[in-house]
């Protein structure tokens, strides 16, 4: 089964009625609480019959959650909810890490591969 990290999906396990202020919460990074308490002041204020309608509409549109996204562990969707809210930030965040990455192992070849005799020497005691 193929599914994508950066779509929306149902959470029903976490969900009270059909998951979806769960799965709204899930794709943002909220705490599920907080948007559950939104959705009850929303439909509270005046958005009655329209909140009511678009949560039923969401539900119906959306998938649930595949049983592979469950089982994540924190610091994943961590950075998948960041790829979600600010793709442009996690790339620029996985690209600088990269380039320290080579930089780093950059020195390492120019050590190594240096006519350092010193390195040479220290090599040859341990054999």
């Amino acid at each position: 089964m193929s599914f994508r990290r950066t779509k929306f999906y149902r959470d029903k396990y976490h969900g009270k009625i059909l998951g979806v202020c769960a799965g709204i919460a899930d794709y943002t990074g909220l705490d599920v609480t907080v948007v559950r308490i939104l959705t009850v002041v929303a439909t509270l204020i005046g958005g009655f019959p329209w909140t009511v309608i678009a949560y039923f509409v969401t539900a119906w549109l959306s998938e649930n959650k595949p049983f592979e996204l469950s089982e994540m562990d924190g610091d994943e969707t961590r950075f998948w909810q960041g790829v979600r809210t600010k793709p442009r930030v996690s790339l620029r965040s996985v690209k600088g890490r990269f380039r320290d990455m080579n930089h780093r192992l950059a020195k390492v070849e120019t050590y190594i591969t240096s006519q350092d005799r010193r390195l040479a020497k220290e090599i040859d005691n341990l054999r």
